[in-house]
């Protein structure tokens, strides 16, 4: 028997990779995204892209700048796509004075981490971080190499 199939938007469109280096994640949120027809066509084809993404909070609501949505050459003729326009995230009230007070707050970040689906609709992980000096991330690529090193070291004795 095969395993019952999942629908193609289903899962992980994009990932800020990026942002783990370069920020010491604390806080993370769930929020929704506000986009048109042709966006979501595009993210169901996987052209999203999160890298050097960030979440400013301006008049009370939450916006997604930096992201990057690719238009498909099949987009309509009518719509003028803008792929790097900024997008509404779509959270409470009480997450956004959160996020904002964090902010405001010395060292703190507020960047996109993670663009998946949720059902059918499209889901953005933001998180609040502190930024990494330059020491602390040549200690993450040192841990990161070590690891990997010993994984390579277990497997050839096993």
């Amino acid at each position: 028997m095969s395993a019952p199939r999942q629908p193609a938007h289903s899962g992980l469109i994009a990932r800020n990779r990026r942002a783990k280096f370069d920020y010491q994640l604390e806080e993370t949120f769930e929020a929704g995204l506000a986009l048109l027809g042709w966006e979501v066509k595009s993210l169901r084809a996987g052209t999203g892209q999160l890298s050097d993404s960030y979440v400013v909070v301006r008049g009370g609501e939450a916006w997604l700048l930096g992201a990057h949505i690719t238009p498909l050459a099949s987009a309509s003729t009518h719509v003028d796509p803008v792929p790097d326009r900024s997008r509404k995230l779509l959270l409470h009230q009480r997450e956004i004075s959160r996020i904002a007070t964090a902010v405001e707050r010395k060292g703190y970040t507020c960047v996109a981490t993670k663009l998946y689906w949720k059902g059918n609709r499209v889901k953005c992980e933001v998180a609040l971080g502190r930024g990494k000096q330059r020491h602390d991330k040549r200690d993450t690529t040192k841990d990161r190499d070590w690891k990997r090193t010993q994984a390579r070291l277990l497997k050839r004795s096993a």
